[in-house]
């Protein structure tokens, strides 16, 4: 049993030994999605829950691999992101069971140590669509994306339903670049959007933002806040925040308590999984703010409900 000091403190439970944590990770982590999982488990780091180190960049032939790698060196938990990798990941979970996975996964969780994660941000993106259908002035959104897999559907699917709530002329011009991370190729698509008529850009890649910048249109971000890196051009961002499910993940491990789960619903707007990055008025009038804003509490207080939509979204006439 553990003793207890002065003020009640356990004494014991404070000098419990940080868990050891590995990121495997086919993107460089300055990539939207994979830098809010690096970005949750430095901070669990910084508070010395965790020792945490990772690999980018594993092509999809080393993933297995390297997630072996970890396992066998004694990391209790492992984290990382295994769309194009699924049959080989839950291979590896089960041939180390005592080893717990957190993954970015299509699929279910597998027991008894595979949980799984998605960036159900589809509230947040419905926001930000509020703001597109407001200021478009041509009523031709352009979205660029990267494939079209459910991560990615439900939440250009909610983005636009939300600029269709806020403006029922808007039409859409979609398109998909094969690659998780291609700036290049992403500016191009955006390029070509724009020259259709598009003067609101939904950025869901890198790249996008800066064909936006360049021709003087608007763009909306994605999973991370890029307002400061393109001022005046990035007017709205639904922003990710993983911090909810790598520290339910933290804890389930230092407790022994970890289990299959599926961790999606951590990401939605009410406990905290998402946000919408503060807005400039002068960028955005204060009347969409507060639309935005008022939309926001209804969906916290249940009383609006955003369809997820995984299906692959076309271009509208």
């Amino acid at each position: 049993m553990l003793a207890t000091g002065l003020l009640g403190w356990t004494i014991g439970a404070a000098e419990a030994a940080p868990i050891e944590v590995a990121g495997v990770y086919t993107v460089p982590v300055e990539q939207q999605w994979v830098s809010r999982i690096h970005k949750a488990l430095k901070e669990a780091e910084a508070r010395g829950e965790i020792k945490y180190k990772w690999s980018e960049n594993v092509a999809n032939t080393d993933y297995e691999r390297v997630m072996r790698e970890y396992a066998e060196a004694g990391n209790q938990l492992v984290v990382g992101e295994v769309f194009g990798v699924e049959r080989a990941a839950r291979a590896v979970a089960k041939d180390y069971p005592k080893t717990s996975f957190l993954l970015g996964s299509s699929f279910g969780p597998q027991a008894p140590n595979l949980s799984v994660f998605d960036n159900y941000i589809q509230e947040c993106s419905y926001l930000t669509g509020l703001v597109a259908g407001s200021l478009t002035k041509s009523n031709l959104i352009g979205m660029v994306g990267g494939y079209p897999i459910p991560e990615v559907n439900r939440l250009m699917h909610a983005f636009m339903a939300g600029a269709r709530e806020a403006n029922p002329n808007v039409r859409f011009s979609v398109s998909f670049i094969g690659s998780w991370y291609d700036p290049p190729k992403a500016k191009e698509a955006a390029f070509a959007l724009i020259d259709q008529g598009a003067d609101i850009l939904y950025a869901e890649r890198f790249g996008v933002s800066d064909a936006a910048k360049e021709r003087g249109v608007k763009a909306i971000g994605n999973v991370i806040d890029t307002q400061d890196q393109y001022p005046g051009t990035v007017v709205a961002s639904a922003l990710w925040h993983m911090e909810p499910s790598i520290d339910k993940a933290v804890k389930a491990v230092a407790s022994g308590s970890f289990q299959a789960e599926n961790y999606g619903p951590l990401s939605n707007l009410a406990v905290g999984g998402c946000s919408v990055a503060p807005m400039k008025e002068d960028l955005v009038p204060a009347a969409v703010i507060e639309k935005v804003k008022a939309t926001e509490a209804a969906i916290k207080a249940g009383s609006l409900k955003i369809a997820i939509d995984d299906s692959e979204p076309k271009s509208t006439k």
